[in-house]
């Protein structure tokens, strides 16, 4: 999967945002461990938005296709 990011430096190194996965953010040193550190937040953002969703017995998942 794709997601866009909102990548900026700072005094500290770098901050990294998913704006389509709310709260998810990260930071590095340097660009690059900001990108690996932002690539982990969203797999975790992910698997706990799962643990929820198996949570919620009453709850129908489904996926769509969108085209962008």
């Amino acid at each position: 999967m794709r997601y866009k990011i909102v990548l900026q430096k700072s005094e500290e190194g770098y901050s990294v945002s998913c704006p389509g996965l709310p709260g998810c953010w990260s930071q590095g040193a340097t660009e690059a461990e900001a990108l690996e550190n932002i690539q982990d937040a969203i797999r975790e953002y992910l698997a706990a938005v799962d643990d929820l969703l198996r949570e919620t017995p009453e709850a129908t998942v489904r996926e769509v296709d969108v085209a962008v």
